[in-house]
């Protein structure tokens, strides 16, 4: 375990210390919420769970895989046909029959394949129709096994990584629900995925419904995080879905810290059952003012949903993930990455095309200050800000978390400058 450098001054977080007061509210300081940490499984297999799990799945793994392998084939046969001679990359909507097949035929196996993995599903509420509502918005997003909700509204788009369609088998399948395609190697990516999102939400039918988890990312359902303003750019009726998982044995949460994927997947299998609550609620018909202001309308939603759900709201995004699997890289505790990006960037205005020149910036206090240490005068000095009692908390934010610890010390004086991951904090 690395010693910790006491490079800041005051600030310290020893247990000797007094218990400080916030010279601001919690909602507009940088303080840390106080949530559970949303991005680790919340309750681990215990023993007996697991002995349960192995005996049973040595009688329901095998007919389950078997049925699961022959749905899948028979999915790709059916995807393939539909998409036989249509032109690639989803440049054209399905129309006619082949839409009509993938909504009936492939919903059907969809919920077949559910219903053989063992999950009863219970669904409340009622689902919009396309003119309705052309964007569907579920939250919290904390598994894979989400993807019953494209079984329930008939197989909608979504948005997928590019490299997923030249999956063998499994990308054609995706193809066929004509997703809304990122790539990483495009610089403009972010910006034309939102607007081929607006294009499809305002077609006026043309397309089917696209489905976002607006999180962005998987939580362990405790808290609603930040929305991306993806599904609320185009301004148009969103209808908000809730996913819960009433289960005594969690096997279905996949989060940063926790089990794998394949883990979780063989372990649902070994199940006798395994439940899921799909509640539709109400369209959400945007105002004008949510219509000029994708964040408003985002928030608005995501407090209809935390309401719903009773579940708290946080700042937190997946930028806080990418903090947080650094913090452990580094032997630090993973919940000294969790600073509620969102809240850090709109408070501090920092974009993404600067941190390049905060990173300049900060390695020359580091090379300057004494011992690697500065104090909040030398703080406000370098950032051009008078001392306040929001710059106190930034300060103090700094110390807690020691994310300046991380950038100067493992990534300015040793060779490892991994900054997507550790300085994202400045996007």
């Amino acid at each position: 375990m690395r010693n910790r450098p006491g490079w800041l001054r005051g600030g310290s977080s020893s247990g000797g210390m007094a218990k400080r007061v916030l010279p601001l509210p919690r909602q507009r300081s940088f303080t840390a919420p106080i949530v559970p940490n949303p991005f680790v499984h919340p309750r681990p297999l215990s023993a007996g769970d697991k002995l349960r799990t192995v005996l049973q799945g040595i009688i329901l793994l095998p007919p389950r895989a078997i049925c699961i392998a022959s749905l899948v084939l028979l999915a790709w046969l059916l995807a393939s046909i539909a998409t036989f001679g249509h032109p690639a990359k989803g440049s054209v909507p399905l129309k006619g029959w082949r839409r009509r097949m993938i909504q009936t035929t492939l919903s059907c196996l969809t919920r077949t394949l559910f219903f053989v993995m063992g999950f009863q599903v219970k669904v409340k509420g009622k689902i919009a129709s396309l003119l309705e509502a052309p964007v569907v918005v579920a939250a919290p997003h904390s598994s894979f096994f989400d993807a019953i909700i494209s079984a329930l509204t008939g197989m909608p788009s979504v948005v997928s990584r590019a490299e997923n369609l030249s999956t063998p088998v499994f990308g054609t399948i995706l193809g066929s629900v004509q997703p809304v395609s990122v790539s990483r190697q495009d610089p403009d990516s972010r910006k034309n995925t939102a607007a081929e999102i607006t294009k499809r939400a305002l077609s006026r039918g043309q397309w089917p419904q696209i489905l976002i988890f607006p999180e962005g990312t998987c939580t362990n359902r405790s808290c609603l995080i930040t929305f991306k303003q993806g599904a609320f750019l185009p301004g148009v009726p969103v209808q908000p879905v809730l996913l819960r998982y009433p289960n005594r044995v969690d096997t279905v949460t996949w989060t940063w810290q926790g089990y794998s994927g394949t883990e979780l997947l063989l372990m649902t299998l070994c199940q006798l059952y395994t439940r899921v609550e799909v509640e539709f609620l109400p369209v959400h018909v945007p105002t004008e003012e949510e219509k000029s202001d994708p964040i408003i309308f985002a928030d608005r939603v995501r407090q209809t949903m935390a309401t719903a759900l009773n579940v708290p709201v946080t700042d937190h995004t997946f930028e806080d993930c990418r903090l947080m699997i650094s913090a452990g890289q580094l032997t630090l505790p993973m919940e000294a990455g969790l600073v509620e990006f969102t809240k850090i960037s709109k408070k501090l205005n920092l974009k993404w095309n600067h941190v390049r020149e905060q990173l300049d910036t900060f390695a020359a206090i580091a090379s300057a200050s004494k011992g690697g240490r500065i104090g909040i005068e030398e703080f406000a000095e370098y950032l051009k800000l008078p001392i306040s009692d929001v710059l106190r908390e930034l300060f103090l934010l700094f110390d807690r978390m020691m994310i300046f610890m991380l950038v100067m010390a493992e990534h300015f004086l040793l060779p490892t400058p991994d900054f997507d991951l550790v300085y994202t904090l400045t996007a």
